[in-house]
C-alpha cells in the first residue's frame, strides 16, 4: 500500500513520549514535495487533532530538501490561525534544509499576521491596537 493512501505509514510514536507523534513527510518526486492534498490530509488527520488536545507533533522533513509555499501553507496555516502562536509549542519542524526552513518561517509569519497586518498585539496589556500600514 502506498504511503499516500495509508494514513499511518510514516507516522511513529516517539519512545518515552506517550503523546508525541512523528510524521515523516515524503517527497513527491526526488527531494521535492508539493502535493497540497497530502498536506491537507496530514493537517486534518494529525496536526489539528494534536493541537486541539495539546499534544506534540513532529514534522520530519529528512527525506525532503524543498517544499512549495502552498504545501507548507496548507500543512500548517489553519492550525496557526486557529490556535495562534501557542500552536508553535506543539509543532516541531525537524531535519529542515535551509531553503525549507525559510519557506516555513515565511508561512508562520504570514499565518500569524506578520505581513500587512494593521493590528499590533500588546501582550503586557492583553490588547490590540490599530497602527498605520
Amino acid at each position: 500500500m502506498d504511503w499516500r493512501t495509508n494514513p499511518e505509514k510514516g507516522i511513529e510514536k516517539e519512545q518515552g513520549a506517550i503523546h508525541m507523534k512523528t510524521i515523516k513527510i515524503q517527497p513527491d518526486t526526488g527531494v521535492f514535495v508539493e502535493n497540497k492534498e497530502e498536506a491537507q490530509r496530514i493537517r486534518k488527520t494529525h496536526i489539528m487533532p494534536a493541537l486541539k488536545s495539546r499534544e506534540q507533533v513532529v514534522l520530519d522533513f529528512s527525506e525532503v530538501q524543498y517544499a512549495t509555499q502552498s504545501f507548507v501553507h496548507t500543512l500548517i496555516s489553519e492550525g496557526l490561525k486557529r490556535h495562534g502562536e501557542e500552536s508553535l509549542e506543539y509543532i516541531e519542524f525537524k531535519n529542515c534544509s535551509p531553503a525549507l526552513q525559510s519557506v516555513i518561517e515565511w508561512v508562520v509569519d504570514y499565518s500569524l499576521g506578520g505581513f500587512g497586518s494593521t493590528e499590533v498585539a500588546n501582550p503586557e496589556e492583553g490588547t490590540k491596537k490599530e497602527v498605520a500600514a
